[in-house]
């Protein structure tokens, strides 16, 4: 998320298709912090928060093995770089110094961190499924990981998109090759910024591509909440398969008793993140870490049925008036997902790489879950910067991929329109889990929309320009690196035409 809408680095450390509504101006400058936590206040409904049981120390040290296991075993990194640069959301750096060092087998492909006084976490390299952290005192998982090969031929033999071959010495006309160039040399400007990959297509084409010393095109990296726009994908897959349809009530398990409230929850509300459910994420305004270990990153840590979980969680707000980042929202999307493709007969496991990865040539992406096999795409997902682009692109195209229509009609159009909720609340800057520029913070058109993932993850969209962004680095140079990406991005904007200059032409 860009640096004034996500939450600190300092905050981090203290932690150690339906009708599309518009509402409002989506200029309007958002409103003061005071006004926004009384506009909560006066729509708060009588619920009671129950916070997340078990030690904090205990589920810090389960969010450092897992890191580091999916650093070492899925991205290739040393661990030493890992624990020192990567992965702060679930492990964050001050807290690092309190646990016991990762120890690595490379025989079991295993991590554990001891906790001082307490019991050792430990997560394990599975296969096709990455790295699953096990529940505390316990080394067994409840289903059975298998694996779930690519169908697709090896990219080196194919062309890009659907493969990696590209024609080097083609250039397109009308781009300003010299600013393209400077770009890319201010993705990577500030060393403290630690971008590991930067990759720009333009009308599909990759125009500008360059990685760090040690990673390559096929690197999966660490991204983070940009999984949530994969699982909006997901979802919109199943709609256009006629499983839901977007203003239809979320057909959860645990809200089907009579007068239960969150029944009126619909599946649009949960993709705006405005479902109103009680948990405490680091992204609410009025978070203070001093308030205990919050649901949003127990998701993560708490090695529980993490659907379940979600589901059980009260009402906070009626849905669809107040907007909030948090992640039982996406979680329960992704409860839905299974439920529906469980319905259908079909193979959970294999669901994202047949119904969405391989169509798209998406061989590197690694979807992890937690310890009973739920896709954990909140945040628990790691692939190479192409792979990104591959993806803006497909929204990029209306959700259409090499002719076939992949996602329902208008879908890209839902989840880049400000979500009224967060309208209401003064703060035109989400979609359906996509990000809006609608404040205008980055330099590219206020249309413009992305993913956005925790340490500087970014998968840009920007269809006045025909562009397609991908920013992924370490998460330690978080806030430099996204201030170079701004600066790419200003290059970039001016180095293409726009459509509106194009069709003045």
């Amino acid at each position: 998320m860009p640096i004034a809408r996500r939450v600190t680095a300092a905050v981090i450390v203290a932690l150690a298709i339906a009708t599309v509504v518009w509402i409002g101006d989506a200029t309007a400058a958002t409103t003061n912090e005071a006004d926004l936590l009384a506009r909560a206040r006066a729509l708060e409904l009588h619920t009671t928060y129950v916070a997340p049981p078990g030690d904090p120390a205990s589920h810090h040290a389960a969010g450092f093995a897992q890191v580091i296991c999916s650093a070492v075993f899925i991205s290739g990194l040393n661990e030493k770089f890992a624990a020192e640069n990567v992965g702060y959301f679930t492990a964050p750096y001050a807290q690092r110094a309190k646990l016991g060092k990762p120890v690595v087998d490379w025989d079991t492909r295993r991590v554990t961190v001891t906790v001082p006084g307490g019991a050792a976490r430990v997560a394990q390299f599975i296969g096709d499924q990455g790295c699953v952290t096990y529940p505390e005192g316990r080394e067994r998982l409840e289903y059975t990981p298998r694996a779930i090969p690519s169908e697709l031929a090896d990219p080196a033999t194919q062309d890009w998109p659907m493969g990696d071959r590209i024609e080097s010495e083609r250039r397109p006309r009308g781009v300003n090759w010299a600013k393209v160039g400077r770009a890319v040399d201010a993705a990577f400007a500030n060393p403290e910024g630690m971008t590991a990959a930067f990759v720009v297509t333009w009308r599909g084409q990759i125009i500008a591509e360059r990685y760090a010393p040690g990673i390559t095109l096929r690197t999966p990296l660490e991204s983070w909440s940009m999984g949530k726009s994969v699982t909006a994908s997901l979802l919109g897959i199943l709609i256009r398969r006629g499983a839901y349809e977007l203003n239809q009530p979320a057909p959860i398990p645990e809200w089907q008793t009579p007068g239960d409230p969150r029944a009126a929850i619909r599946i649009v509300d949960l993709l705006r993140m405005s479902s109103g459910l009680r948990i405490r994420a680091p992204y609410d305004p009025d978070f203070d870490p001093a308030g205990g270990y919050p649901d949003h990153l127990y998701f993560y840590t708490g090695t529980v049925n993490s659907f379940h979980y979600a589901a059980t969680r009260p009402q906070q707000w009626p849905p669809n008036t107040v907007g909030r980042y948090r992640n039982t929202d996406p979680v329960l999307v992704n409860y839905l997902i299974r439920l529906a493709v469980e319905r259908r007969g079909e193979d959970y496991l294999a669901f994202p790489r047949r119904a969405l990865l391989d169509p798209l040539g998406m061989r590197s992406m690694v979807i992890e879950t937690d310890p009973y096999g739920n896709f954990l795409t909140q945040g628990y997902d790691l692939a190479c910067a192409r792979d990104w682009a591959r993806l803006g692109n497909l929204y990029l195209q209306d959700g259409v991929w090499n002719g076939q229509r992949i996602l329902p009609e208008g879908y890209a159009k839902f989840v880049s329109t400000l979500a009224p909720a967060w309208v209401a609340d003064g703060r035109p800057v989400y979609g359906g889990f996509f990000w809006i520029n609608g404040d205008g913070e980055m330099p590219i058109p206020k249309e413009a929309y992305y993913m956005a993932g925790a340490g500087g993850q970014f998968t840009i969209i920007d269809p006045a320009h025909d562009l397609v962004v991908v920013r992924l680095g370490h998460f330690k140079g978080d806030e430099p690196g996204t201030k170079d990406l701004y600066k790419a991005l200003a290059l970039l904007t001016a180095a293409v035409p726009s459509r509106a200059s194009a069709a003045g032409h």
